[in-house]
């Protein structure tokens, strides 16, 4: 393990004084509590400490490849390093509580004086502001477990007496409670179009001739109509398809339409290959590097492993009119974990993305998340697993009292609660039992607190994670996901009373 050094902050400028405005005074106090409970939770200190672990060991690695002896870190570079891995996690921090993309974030911070402050990047002489590209590489140095260890180590913190003593580091007014355990899962949407059949040979379309067209420029050409010509064609058809909804026999055209379709992309795959064959073997004639050549080939070779399978899916739906099954089907053909999510509630019956699981105390902190890459199983069977993660993160805890509403309830969970010692607060499904159980105060005290707990969905999913979310692989959203909860549990601990000791003192 890496000793981290002592470094100090550059030398940063004044706030200035603003009056007049509320809220922008309540969003300084905001900041200022935030960068205070980074300071103190030690989260940046872990951060860094990977970070170091992870230089030095690519550093012995490198070496040993090349049967050289691993240079050690210089204090300049290791300092270097500290100060980057402290701003990669004040920006993210700072970008999912304002709740914008890395572009508008980055013009954002480069006319915010209090977010350049918060972000220690307020220096006298210069001010240097991360790009949209660093913004993204930043957020993403960090794997999905590591930000749940900074996660932990924040709620072990704030889990302190009210005394004035070492152990309470946060320096909250009254300590937070673990005892208390509420859980439910939602549809993490995709940023996808709603996959229609005839969209994704569209979609094919567009990607392949947009390679192509990169290709031709470098002057490697195949004897074919100009890309924009087949991208035009596409878009035709898919215009003549969606007006025949409602027109008489609106299947026969259908049939006719998504067999020309046919037709083109076959056209447009073997553009695409012959392209794709070229750039392979002559990539060294053209202006790109090798890096930037790969990443044009693997671009239309994704979509060419796809295509046949999409165009016998969209065959059998609208000329066979065929049903397929939801684990079949193609839903985007550029993010592969992407499910059929039904759930059957007003404006969202069906949902195209991930199931993401939530579970918080009674401050609103969440314990404890994980997003499923897979089919997720019923909810009846995840919450045995959640538990066993806090015992495992948080040393043996094991709450006092868990509720979820009826998906989660099922005699199994009923059981594993009783074994725990746990106090058993889920919805019952059968009408009977929820009438009897609705007699008992505790129960309906914590199922009204569960309703909550719709709400901190809510924001999760809308201000910090963003509805749907942005990512564009289940990696990227995974990582959104740590990062949102991460930051969710810093502006709900911020907004939590401080404890005032000079006053205890003076009081005494």
């Amino acid at each position: 393990m890496t000793k981290i050094l002592p470094f100090q902050n550059e030398l940063q400028g004044i706030l200035p004084v603003v009056v007049g405005s509320i809220d922008y005074n309540n969003f300084k106090t905001l900041l200022f509590r935030i960068a205070e409970l980074i300071e103190l939770s030690g989260i940046e200190k872990q951060a860094i400490q990977y970070i170091l672990d992870e230089t030095i060991q690519d550093g012995l690695r490198s070496a040993k490849e090349e049967g050289k002896t691993a240079t050690p870190l210089s204090k300049q570079m290791q300092i270097s390093i500290q100060e980057k891995v402290r701003l990669a996690i004040r920006v993210t921090i700072a970008r999912k509580i304002t709740q914008q993309a890395y572009r508008p974030f980055s013009v954002r911070l480069a006319e915010s004086q209090l977010l350049q402050h918060f972000c220690l990047i307020d220096r006298i002489d210069k001010i240097k502001v991360p790009s949209k590209s660093t913004l993204e590489r930043y957020e993403k140095m960090f794997p999905e477990n590591i930000i749940r260890e900074m996660n932990t180590i924040l709620l072990k913190a704030a889990i302190s007496s009210e005394k004035e003593t070492e152990e309470n580091r946060l320096k909250l007014e009254e300590s937070i409670s673990l005892d208390e355990y509420f859980a439910d899962s939602t549809a993490v949407k995709a940023n996808i179009h709603y996959p229609v059949d005839w969209v994704l040979l569209r979609d094919a379309t567009r990607t392949i001739m947009k390679a192509v067209k990169l290709i031709r420029d470098q002057g490697l050409k195949n004897r074919m109509d100009e890309p924009v010509e087949f991208i035009k064609s596409i878009n035709k058809l898919c215009i003549e398809m969606t007006h025949t909804k409602g027109k008489k026999d609106s299947k026969k055209k259908r049939k006719q339409i998504y067999r020309l379709m046919k037709r083109l992309i076959r056209k447009v795959a073997l553009h695409g290959l012959r392209h794709q064959e070229k750039l392979k073997n002559r990539w060294q004639e053209t202006k790109l590097t090798k890096k930037e050549a790969d990443l044009i080939i693997a671009r239309i070779e994704n979509i060419l492993t796809q295509l046949p399978e999409a165009v016998r899916q969209g065959h059998e739906r609208i000329i066979g009119e065929r049903l397929i099954k939801n684990n079949e089907k193609i839903l985007s053909l550029y993010d592969k974990d992407i499910h059929v999510i039904v759930r059957g509630k007003a404006g969202a019956k069906i949902e195209f993305g991930n199931t993401l699981f939530l579970a918080e105390q009674a401050d609103g902190l969440i314990l404890d998340w994980k997003l499923y890459q897979d089919k997720v199983p019923a909810d009846s069977k995840i919450l045995k697993e959640s538990i066993e993660r806090l015992e495992e993160e948080y040393d043996n805890y094991t709450p006092e009292s868990a509720t979820t509403d009826r998906g989660f309830f099922s005699k199994t969970n009923q059981k594993y609660l009783e074994k725990k010692g746990i106090k058993d607060y889920m919805c019952p499904r059968s009408v009977s039992e929820l009438k009897e159980r609705l007699q008992e105060d505790d129960f309906c005290e914590h199922q009204k607190r569960r309703a909550q707990t719709e709400g901190r969905i809510g924001i999760i999913k809308n201000s910090f994670l963003g509805n749907p979310s942005k990512g564009k692989s289940f990696n990227s959203r995974s990582l959104s996901t740590a990062w949102s909860v991460l930051s969710h549990n810093l502006w709900v601990l911020a907004r939590l009373p401080a404890a005032d000791f000079q006053k205890k003192e003076k009081a005494a």
